[in-house]
This record gives C-alpha cells, structure tokens and sequence, in this order.
C-alpha cells in the first residue's frame, strides 16, 4: 500500500498546494471530504430500510417496482465510476467533487418530493451521477490537502468512511423512516449545502492532468444498459414467464450488449474497463469474486429488512436497530484482518469469510420463523455475516488495488467498485424475482437465503481455483 500511495501523490507535490498550507488545510478538508463520501456510501444502505415504506406509500407498488429505487442507483453509481475519475484528473478533482456535491443535493430533495416510484427511480438515477463523481474526485482533493508523510494514514481514513457509513446505515435509515420516508434523502441536504458553502475556501485544489482525454461516456452507456436488460429480466422473470419474448429478448439484448462493451473497451483509449488491468491475475481474480460476493452481500441485507418488517411487522426504527450490529462488525475486521491475510493469504482469508457468512445465512434457514425470536435466530445469523463480511471484502479490495502499477490505481479502485455494485445489482435483483412467488412466506425468503448459500459457496471456490490458478507462460 506504501508504494501505491507514494507514487501518484508524490507527482502533486510539485503542483498542488504548498506544503505548509496543505499541512493547516488537511483538517478542514478530511472533513468535507468525508461528508461527501460518507453521503454517497450511506444512500446505498440508508434506503433498504425505507424500501418497504416507499412502495407502500407511493401507490402500493409491487417489490419488483420498488427494486428499482435500489438498482438505478446502483448501476449508474458503477458504471461511471471509472467516467468521472477520468474527469478529476482533466478537469481538476476539486471542481469535479463539489459539482457532484451540487448535483448530489438536488437530486436528494427531488426524491424527497418525489411523487411516485417511477419519478423517484429516475432522481436515484440523477443522485447516483452525483455521487460517482463524488467519489473519485475526494480522493484526489484530501491528497492535495495532506502532508505528503500523513497520506497512507489519510487513504487509510477515506477507505474507513465506507466501512463507517455501512455500519450507521441501516439504525439511521430506521430512525429517519419513522418520521417518513422523504427524510432518508432530505437528511443530505443541510449536508451538500455546508459542504457546497464551506468548500470553494477550504478544499485545496488538486492539479489538473491536461493531457487527460475525455472519459468514456460511450462505454459507460453500453454496460449501463447491459446491467439493466439483466437486472429487468431477472426482475420481472415470474411476472413474464422465463421464456417469454420480453424475459428472452432482454437477456439477448444484453448479451449483445455486453459483446459491444467488450469490443469498445478494445479500442477506446481511457475505457470503462480498461481490458490491460484483467491480464494482471491478481487484479482479475480479485475482481471476478467481488462482484460474485457482492450478489449474496446484497441480497443478505435486503432479505433481512424485508423479513423484519414484512414477516414479524416491526417498524423501520426497529428494523434498522435489528440489522446494525452485522454491519458494526466490518470496519472491526477490517482493521484487524491485515495480519491474517500476511500470514494466510487472500484467497484463504476469503474463503474463510465465505464460509463464515454462509454459516450465518445457514443459521437463518434452521432458525427463523413467524414467530419473532431474535435474539435466538436474527442475531446470530447477523453477527455471523458481519464476521464474514468484514473478513471478506476488504481482503478482496486490498488484493486487487494493490495488484495494480501505482499509476492506475485511481483507475483499478473504480473498477473495482463497479463489480461490487454490478454484483449488488444482480442480488437484489435475484432476491426480488424468488421474493415475488406467491406462497408461504417461511417458504419463500428460505428459498432465497439458500440462494444466497449457493453464491457465496461459489465465490469462495472459483476464487481459490483462479488466484492459485498458475498464469500461462508469457
């Protein structure tokens, strides 16, 4: 980590602020920084809680429809990640992070005011632009800020923001919830305001690469809708019929598209996916697991909010309170799982934590029943998925960033969160389609947590296979 700091950074010393000011200003900026983060991480947890209140107050939409509230964020959050980091450097990362601010905040109060569930999706879709300029672009600005000997420590910090805003997400989005859905997103408005106020004086700016070229809108469009034909036709499966035209011609749409994705990033110069960094073993097997995680981490959370609030009828503040301390253990491993990885390796950290998470998931099945009992059943099984969690997916970053030249960091950071998100899109969507048969609940959320068993199952296999997996010759 040390030499994937160093060497970017080190390129701005002799642009960017002047040390002695950037020393004074690091405060200050770490800490609007991190709003913006923790802003752009909490929407992606804060909102599972709200999920069941929206689709009852906005028309008594169907799960299936109110998904998408998840979804549309999700993918568009993935898919220009990559986009806007390429815009940070061009056109400077400060600039770029308070317009993703900007953009961000307004976003938040129009899916307040929302007025049905298709218009809410369509402002998730505008928020999730905001935040994916956010992200990239809050890196560079607190670099800029930080004394060149404090800047592993300040990486550090930024990466634990995420870790912080997934453990307060779910009891936050339960206390907001309770005095209304609309308050999970306008909570980031007096946020984005101060951040917006406070940000042209304090936020030093990070130095423009004008040799940068323009990002690749072109292939963030081809995967975005690729993702979206996916998720659709897995969503709406059981309400088409699997072989119908629609469910058919979506996933054959998809296909397509996905062949067309491949074939631009080929040739495109900055693309989405840049296809060199998925010849360094490390980094694509890395990759390929965070995204195939991603599906059972997502579906986890969600069934579990369902279940609270569908199954044993309790409120969202409840609910959020319930579902918390599996979240509390991740940023508790990840900062003390280091020393495991040096002494095992990735691979088994992680499949460790695979199996931890899916003997959570296990106790689940045997446990839960109509009958609230959580501290018996829920509890357990959440303590468990932390564990498992917090083992898992910072082993899996770790190993794929720091896989990767120093120069392309940034680049394999952003890729990095677009398989997880692209992952997290395929869970819920696969959760919604099992969540949506008509039957005895017990039944049904038991066929998705066995589902979830399979793929966690699944990543901790094919990542032992592919990263013990010898590279061919040259």
């Amino acid at each position: 980590m040390s030499e994937l700091a160093s060497e970017p950074v080190a390129q701005q010393d002799s642009v960017g602020e002047p040390p002695g000011r950037r020393a004074r200003s690091f405060g200050a900026a770490f800490l609007l920084v991190a709003a913006g983060v923790a802003m752009s991480n909490l929407d992606q947890f804060i909102v599972n809680v709200a999920l069941p209140q929206i689709g009852d107050r906005l028309g008594h939409e169907s799960l299936s429809s109110v998904s998408w509230v998840l979804n549309a964020y999700a993918v568009l959050f993935g898919a220009l990640l990559v986009p806007a980091g390429n815009l940070a450097d061009r056109f400077g990362a400060r600039g770029v992070y308070l317009g993703g601010i900007a953009g961000f905040t307004v976003a938040s109060l129009a899916c307040a005011l929302a007025p049905n569930v298709w218009l809410l999706v369509v402002f998730r879709a505008v928020q999730a632009v905001g935040a994916a300029a956010m992200v990239p672009a809050s890196l560079g600005v607190l670099l800029a800020a930080t004394p060149p000997e404090k800047r592993l420590t300040a990486i550090r910090g930024w990466t634990a923001i995420s870790g912080a805003a997934a453990a307060l997400g779910p009891a936050l989005g339960g206390v907001l919830t309770e005095a209304g859905w609309r308050w999970v997103f306008l909570i980031n408005v007096p946020i984005g305001l101060a951040v917006l106020v406070a940000g042209p004086a304090l936020l030093p700016k990070a130095p423009a690469r004008t040799g940068t070229r323009l990002p690749d809108l072109p292939g963030a469009a081809l995967v975005t809708a690729a993702i979206g034909l996916l998720s659709l036709a897995v969503v709406k499966g059981s309400d088409w019929g699997w072989t119908s035209a629609a469910v058919l011609g979506s996933l054959a749409a998809c296909v397509v598209l996905l062949a067309l994705f491949v074939a631009w990033c080929s040739r495109a110069v900055t693309p989405v996916l840049p296809l060199s960094l998925l010849r360094i073993r490390p980094f694509a097997a890395a990759s390929l697991a965070n995204l195939l995680f991603a599906v059972p981490f997502a579906a986890m959370l969600l069934s579990s909010v369902l279940w609270a609030e569908t199954v044993w009828h309790w409120s969202a503040m409840r609910t959020g309170l319930a579902v918390a301390p599996g979240p509390l253990m991740v940023p508790l491993l990840a900062a003390k799982g280091g020393p495991l990885v040096t002494r095992f390796g990735p691979a088994r950290v992680t499949a460790a934590g695979c199996v931890v998470f899916a003997a959570g998931i296990g106790w689940w099945i045997a446990t839960m029943r109509a009958t609230a009992d959580y501290p018996a059943a829920m509890l357990p099984g959440m303590l468990l998925t932390g564990i498992g969690v917090g083992l898992t997916l910072p082993t899996l970053i770790g190993a794929a960033v720091t896989s990767v030249p120093p120069d392309r960091f940034a680049t394999g950071s952003a890729v990095v969160s677009m398989a997880r998100q692209v992952g997290a899109v395929l869970g819920v969507a696969g959760l919604v389609a099992i969540l949506a048969r008509a039957g005895d609940p017990e039944h049904v959320f038991r066929q998705g947590w066995w589902l979830i068993v399979a793929t966690t199952l699944v990543t901790a296999v094919v990542y032992l296979v592919v990263a013990r997996r010898p590279a061919a010759a040259g």
